[in-house]
């Protein structure tokens, strides 16, 4: 009886208790460092970004802010929620089932927040590429700020929307104690949380792309002839159509990452979170956040030179803000 007994997460429960899981296997305990380290990749990667966005004068423009936003969500991915995750998969839930609820809910504002902001960088470069003679007066760093703020409330109402029968009933779908398990409308987040704003972003990136495409053969065919003044609009609309590109890498791979848990609610089945076929899926959105700082190292420069004065701390110098980045 004493050896069944420490075998529960609750043992004076008995058989309302769930069993202990067992000791984990090697593979187990190497994919729970990988997923570690993960974890600390992705905090470390994104607040580089913070921080660098952040302290350089030179790199608050309307975009960066956008990436900004971006990366505090991955930086809380990281910081919260893999960690929680990891703990998930081979220990007993101690903290209770209203703190079981109240994590989920963190988990569906950090992931609405992200579409959210991917919604918004792909409208910052449909309005840079197919409108540039007004984007400098319509995407200011005032409205970005709102833009951004109304991003997060939104996925705060989400969120709790989402969450609002786990918050009323904690520990309602849990099948013993010392399990975390909650559910939500997969219906309702297949369309309001992947369809539709995937929809969006495919719709201007399709305009961005045909927008682009053609100011490029235009450029390439009036390039030799073109004035000094000309030349410099030229110069500005290859960095325009530079940023799209990257940021369309990045909306490429949040698409890779995100799609496979969305196609389970295909099926018009409520998703049980917390069992194994989710946390697979969840894992991979989790990934995108360690990408995301990783596209930024490979394909903006700006990054690779503040990562150096970030790591040096080269940023508590005076003046360091005024550093020329760009």
């Amino acid at each position: 009886m004493q050896a069944e007994r420490l075998e529960l997460c609750f043992p004076q429960l008995l058989n309302s208790s769930c069993r202990r899981p067992e000791p984990p296997h090697f593979d187990t305990v190497l994919i729970c460092l990988l997923l570690s380290f993960i974890a600390l990749l992705t905090v470390a990667l994104n607040l580089l970004v913070i921080i660098s966005i952040s302290h350089f004068r030179q790199l608050h423009t309307p975009t960066n802010l956008l990436l900004l936003s971006l990366a505090v969500s991955d930086f809380l991915v990281g910081l919260l929620l893999i960690p929680v995750e990891i703990l998930l998969m081979q220990n007993c839930w101690m903290l209770g089932d209203l703190i079981c609820s109240l994590y989920y809910l963190l988990v569906f504002i950090v992931i609405a927040a992200s579409v959210g902001n991917m919604i918004l960088i792909s409208a910052d470069r449909y309005v840079a590429i197919c409108d540039p003679l007004h984007y400098p007066t319509k995407v200011t760093q005032k409205v970005v700020r709102k833009f951004v703020s109304l991003c997060w409330i939104c996925s705060t109402i989400y969120g709790i929307i989402q969450s609002y029968e786990n918050l009323k009933h904690p520990g309602r779908y849990k099948s013993c104690y010392g399990e975390c398990v909650v559910t939500i409308s997969g219906l309702a987040d297949l369309i309001v949380g992947f369809i539709i704003p995937i929809a969006v972003i495919i719709v201007l990136y399709m305009r961005v792309f045909v927008v682009a495409v053609s100011q490029a053969r235009a450029m390439r065919s009036h390039i030799a002839t073109v004035s000094l003044q000309h030349s410099k609009t030229v110069k500005v609309k290859r960095s325009e159509l530079k940023a799209a590109r990257t940021l369309g890498i990045l909306v490429v791979v949040f698409l890779m990452c995100y799609s496979p848990y969305y196609c389970i609610s295909l099926t018009g089945h409520n998703i049980l979170v917390g069992s194994s076929t989710e946390v697979i899926m969840v894992f991979l959105m989790y990934f995108n956040s360690c990408l995301n700082p990783v596209i930024y190292a490979f394909l903006y420069p700006w990054f690779k030179k503040t990562i150096r004065l970030v790591v040096t701390f080269q940023i508590l110098q005076p003046d360091s803000r005024e550093a020329q980045i760009l």
